[in-house]
């Protein structure tokens, strides 16, 4: 399945004036969104790699395994393997909790 999305002239635009490049001529604005475009896709491919290529979850029902099977959930880890492929190194935030028993059990706080 291919799938043809095309980036908007304005949004080429906006973001090559925003890094001080101006040009008059649109065909170079397109050449720059098929780059770009081609650019996300090859990143898109990649990740989807990665996320076939790793361990499926132990399933220990039947219902579970056929509903497991049939999707994919691509994470951070991921996209971020696939960038690095490429030379764009992915930083991204730990989860952080607002005090240390968020996210536990109401049994096990101690307040």
């Amino acid at each position: 399945m291919i799938l043809v999305v095309q980036i908007p002239d304005e949004l080429v635009e906006h973001y090559l004036a925003k890094s001080g490049f101006q040009c008059p001529d649109v065909r170079l604005v397109r050449l720059v969104a098929v780059a770009t475009q081609k650019f996300v896709a090859d990143v898109a491919t990649d990740a989807l790699q990665q996320c076939k290529a790793r361990p499926a979850p132990v399933v220990k029902d039947k219902r579970d395994k056929q509903q497991k099977e049939k999707r994919l959930i691509l994470t951070m880890e991921d996209l971020s393997k696939a960038l690095s492929e490429y030379g764009v190194n992915v930083k991204h935030q730990e989860y952080f909790a607002d005090s240390p028993s968020t996210g536990m059990d109401p049994a096990s706080r101690e307040e």
